[in-house]
């Protein structure tokens, strides 16, 4: 009983935020039509229920996430919803792209970091005064220019240190480069996605507008607090050394023997 009133006010939530409306039906992608509710002035209207039960499965796989310490990569880097994602990931504490997809962040994910390391260095060296000691004023200049392309482009990832568990994308139609990436490296795709993108191109869509920035915010933070839920259970496993082997003892023995 507590299930469908929960379900029947989430339901309300997105109405309210017009989750429900999707593009042109000119627009429409033939693997949406299961989810759609019906067609008004020439406008694909989504059937919300079928869209809380996309979400509720998403919720469950994040809940999880969060319970086993996964890391999940936030993506979005459409203007209109860029801040959101960004808001999203950091309440989180996950990484994020936000700006600008740069081609290899999943697929050679070593030159990647040698990028973050090299971020991490300047900005090291920056606060130390070091920059100062090293390089002429002119250099600087140069340097600090390198800096602000590297933070554009790498800040909201900076903590990676290996591939995501999951990631999140808001459009993946718009940010298709990033979703064939995760493909690629057998990274499922959670995809907040409206009526023009194909579903078959993520794992787990969860279908509802998202152009306007009520909807992908409201949807964000459903995703968000379950994340959360799960991660403050987390536990996270404790450090054990590994005792010296017989071996060595045996040999030391034999030695003072």
């Amino acid at each position: 009983m507590s299930t469908q009133i929960n379900n029947s006010s989430l339901i309300e939530r997105l109405f309210r935020v017009g989750a429900h409306f999707g593009f042109k039906k000119s627009r429409r992608h033939p693997t949406v039509t299961t989810y759609l509710f019906g067609t008004k002035d020439g406008n694909d209207i989504l059937d919300l229920e079928k869209t809380t039960i996309l979400l509720s499965n998403v919720k469950s796989i994040l809940r999880e996430a969060g319970l086993n310490g996964k890391t999940v990569l936030f993506v979005g880097t459409k203007e209109e919803t860029s801040r959101l994602v960004k808001l999203a990931a950091e309440k989180a504490e996950m990484p994020y792209v936000t700006n600008r997809w740069i081609g290899g962040m999943l697929t050679n994910l070593p030159e990647i970091k040698k990028r973050l390391l090299r971020l991490e260095t300047l900005n090291k060296e920056g606060e130390s005064g070091e920059l100062e000691r090293k390089y002429t004023k002119k250099e600087r200049v140069v340097i600090g220019r390198e800096v602000d392309k590297l933070s554009f482009n790498f800040r909201g990832i900076s903590t990676i240190t290996k591939l995501p568990d999951l990631m999140v994308v808001v459009d993946p139609r718009y940010d298709s480069i990033a979703v064939k990436e995760a493909q690629d490296m057998k990274v499922p795709v959670i995809g907040i996605m409206g009526t023009d993108s194909n579903l078959a191109e993520v794992t787990y869509p969860v279908l509802a507008n998202d152009a306007l920035q009520s909807s992908v915010k409201l949807v964000l933070g459903e995703l968000v607090d379950s994340l959360l839920e799960g991660k403050t259970q987390f536990i996270p496993k404790p450090i054990t050394t590994k005792p010296a082997t017989t071996g060595h003892r045996q040999n030391f023995v034999r030695l003072n023997n």
